[in-house]
């Protein structure tokens, strides 16, 4: 029976891979597209108002802007899939060098923001559970249905207003960190990007925690364990706790996704040296080879988030 289940989830997950490499093919075509259609002239761009239209056409033509989209697109997918996202127009620089340390800053501000986020939700999801139907529980239940209404530039605004301008100027309104050092050498300048990513996932997880804690607290075998005259702690650590973080795990990694997305808005908002910046100031200076690696890039961080939740909803179910 467990082989056959083995095999079942096997197949699922080949399934699983097979959509989703689809997918991301059907985006690939999609952000060149995108791309393609960002008004200006990339030829001009690279040399200027004054360019004679003999240089532009030279240019278009060593840059392969006079080839069919398919033949540029082909070309740029293949390079993609070798390791290699083109040259940048506005510095001439490989992007995978221009992209590498805002990777870097970019991971670190959604790694430091999801270790806080996911033990934080857990212990205020069983807090709520614990005090169903109170006051402690209808207020938070209040606050997060705002939170989760509230977009992330609105929330971080919010925040630079408190604590970053003439309220309580406690932390810098802007995340500058020089290129060569790292980001949590400069921990003042990650708390208000780290705190508005970490509100938002935190009210989103912590109610579906909270639900997961209602629905096994309220299964037969906890109330069999509290007639048997087992300790509060030992039934919540023992019993609760391993069943209902089954679901929660899941839910988890779509919150780490959505992170990845909330990253851009963040990142734009402080200032914040990441590929989300990196991406806004590509697309106002038309450069199209960062845009679509930034995109593509995300897209495929995004992908993979989803199919980890996948696989552990997969997991937790049975299939």
């Amino acid at each position: 029976m467990t082989g056959r289940n083995g095999t079942g989830r096997g197949r699922w997950l080949a399934l699983r891979l097979v959509q989703g490499l689809a997918t991301l093919f059907v985006v690939s075509i999609l952000i060149f597209a995108a791309t393609q259609a960002l008004p200006g002239d990339v030829a001009r761009l690279i040399l200027g108002v004054h360019a004679t239209p003999e240089r532009l056409a030279t240019v278009r033509e060593q840059l392969g802007l006079t080839q069919p989209l398919y033949v540029q697109y082909w070309r740029w997918f293949t390079g993609v899939l070798h390791g290699d996202f083109g040259t940048s127009l506005i510095n001439g620089q490989p992007v995978s060098a221009l992209l590498g340390v805002r990777l870097r800053n970019s991971v670190t501000l959604s790694a430091i923001a999801l270790v806080i986020m996911l033990p934080v939700s857990l212990v205020v999801g069983i807090a709520a559970a614990q005090r169903k139907d109170r006051a402690v529980d209808r207020s938070f239940l209040g606050l997060s249905m705002i939170a989760n209404a509230t977009p992330e530039f609105v929330l971080g605004t919010v925040l630079v207003a408190l604590l970053g301008t003439n309220v309580f100027k406690i932390f810098p309104p802007v995340s500058i960190i020089p290129p060569s050092h790292m980001p949590w050498w400069h921990p003042g300048a990650m708390v208000l990007p780290v705190t508005t990513l970490v509100i938002g996932g935190v009210m989103y997880l912590s109610r579906l925690v909270r639900v997961s804690f209602i629905d096994v607290l309220s299964s037969e075998y906890i109330q069999a364990a509290r007639l048997k005259g087992l300790s509060t702690a030992r039934i919540l650590f023992k019993h609760t706790l391993p069943n209902a973080l089954a679901p929660a795990i899941p839910a988890a990694s779509l919150v780490a996704a959505f992170t990845v997305g909330g990253v851009v808005v963040v990142e734009y908002l402080f200032a914040y040296p990441g590929v989300g910046s990196a991406l806004v100031d590509s697309v106002g200076n038309r450069d199209v080879p960062v845009v679509q690696a930034i995109v593509l890039i995300i897209a495929v961080t995004y992908f993979l988030l989803n199919l980890v939740a996948d696989v552990l909803g997969n997991r937790g179910s049975g299939r």
